[in-house]
């Protein structure tokens, strides 16, 4: 089998070939650190973190970059408006951003640099676009002359009198008239200094970065002149990403990245999510609310990466049953689970995952599969209950847990015991031996609902049944 993925530069799928086999070299755009992330954040982030794990889990060794802007104009009008400093701002929002993705399981990146603290690569990085000619000086600011790079718009498609309007992205609130810039279209690379902001010494005069030319700095620092991915969301298709592949390519000749992959955006009821129309939900928000944050997960990977995902309060109903069946499969105890072992034959599970996952992250696709897992234990746990056997060998019941598991931990879904509550006392072996013989006895009365009854009961608990073909029954904690 092999892995493609949909390029936004080609506008196809194709088949991924690294440039150091058995490497991967991934660059996802961060967040702007002046609030708590969003249902849109995750939705990137849980995407991103899929596809990385699905890499590892192919045997890849995976470099994952992640960035955070930790200066920009929202940044510091969110400290004027506080009298804190732009500093403690971002520090605030990047320890959130680390809370609320620790929660949703997202995996920390290989490394997180700060816009902060590479001024210097972005200094080279722009002196050399200047010495090449793409670059110009003007009062202070120093701006990317788009009409010198001929090949402008491959990314997004744009062709030139599309991009007059949205080429420099923020740049354009704070210079309106354009009286710097040789074009409309032209972008800021660097922007002198405003009264009571930070600013950072340069050849061209205190200032700072332009929003662009960050990333590009930190790629090339990090990962060198080209990656393998580079992600993002759709919204930074142009100006941001189409602005990355201008400035890196004309300094290195070589193509910023092989695969462009961007996801869709978040709707909420059907409409954008935002402050202005009341429907704006943090991730902390959802889950201090009571909501599983593996629902949260399942609900985002219940849709392809590329579509749009609306959230809606059916939508995570729905999310929420699906997660209680898979969960139901991940803590299925019917038999000695043990360590997952590594399986020498032929996985039909296995197989179809993977082709669902090597076309395009297909996560809905590999889903379906860990649902039919669940299912199947879940099944089987009934026949157990009910029954007092299963109608498959327990060696096939063991390789399908341990598929559920494994297949699960790609799409970054766990499941832990719920700890039995604290006022509840324990019991001795006694009186645990005592109930599996009143449990028996209904069994033989046929009394499923009293007999069910008990097994649940230890099971909140932490005590398992486990029902043995001779019509005994063995327990463990």
């Amino acid at each position: 089998m092999t892995l493609k993925i949909y390029n936004t530069l080609t506008r196809s799928k194709e088949a991924f070939q690294p440039q150091k086999p058995g490497k991967v070299k991934m660059y996802c755009c961060g967040v702007t650190v002046y609030d708590y992330c969003h249902l849109g954040h995750a939705r990137s982030y849980i995407g991103w973190d899929v596809v990385r794990r699905y890499f590892q889990w192919l045997g890849y060794q995976v470099e994952y970059v992640q960035n955070f802007t930790d200066i920009d104009d929202k940044i510091l009008n969110r400290a004027n408006l506080e009298g804190t400093s732009m500093e403690e701002v971002s520090q605030r929002y990047i320890d959130a951003y680390f809370e609320d993705m620790r929660r949703l399981n997202v995996i920390d990146a290989s490394a997180y640099p700060r816009v902060t603290e590479n001024i210097t690569s972005i200094h080279h990085l722009i002196q050399e676009l200047e010495n090449k000619g793409y670059a110009y000086a003007a009062n202070g600011d120093v701006y990317y002359n788009v009409r010198n790079f001929s090949e402008y718009g491959k990314l997004s498609g744009r062709v030139a009198e599309d991009m007059q309007a949205g080429a420099s992205g923020r740049v354009d609130v704070e210079d309106p008239s354009g009286q710097k810039k040789q074009n409309s279209a032209d972008f800021a690379l660097w922007k002198a200094a405003k009264p009571g902001e930070p600013a950072w010494d340069s050849p061209w005069g205190a200032g700072r970065p332009g929003w662009h030319i960050e990333c590009s700095a930190m790629v090339k620092s990090i990962l060198g002149d080209t990656i393998d991915i580079h992600g993002g969301g759709g919204d930074l298709v142009f100006p941001h990403h189409e602005n990355e592949i201008a400035q890196s390519e004309v300094v290195s000749g070589e193509p910023l990245a092989r695969y462009w992959i961007h996801n869709g955006m978040v709707t909420v009821n059907g409409e954008k999510m935002s402050k202005s129309l009341g429907n704006f939900t943090t991730i902390r928000e959802l889950l201090d609310q009571g909501i599983d944050p593996m629902v949260v997960r399942l609900f985002i990977l219940q849709g392809h990466y590329r579509r749009p995902l609306d959230f809606t309060s059916e939508a995570i109903a729905s999310a929420e049953n699906a997660w209680k069946t898979v969960k139901e499969g991940l803590l299925f105890s019917g038999v000695g689970n043990g360590e997952l072992g590594v399986e020498n034959e032929k996985n039909p599970y296995i197989e179809s995952f993977q082709a669902a996952m090597d076309d395009d992250f297909n996560t809905p696709g590999a889903l379906a599969v860990v649902f039919e897992l669940a299912k199947e234990l879940r099944r089987q746990s009934n026949l157990l209950t009910h029954e007092g056997k299963t109608d498959i060998p327990p060696e096939q019941i063991q390789q399908q847990w341990q598929t559920l598991v494994k297949l699960a931990q790609v799409l970054g879904l766990e499941a832990q015991p719920e700890a039995p509550s604290v006022a509840e006392s324990k019991l001795t072996d006694a009186e645990i031996e005592t109930l599996i013989q009143e449990r028996q006895a209904a069994r033989k009365a046929k009394n499923f609902a009293e007999s069910d009854r008990i097994r649940n009961e230890l099971q909140e608990l932490g005590i398992t049944l486990i029902d043995q073909s001779d019509g005994t029954t063995r327990w463990h904690s």
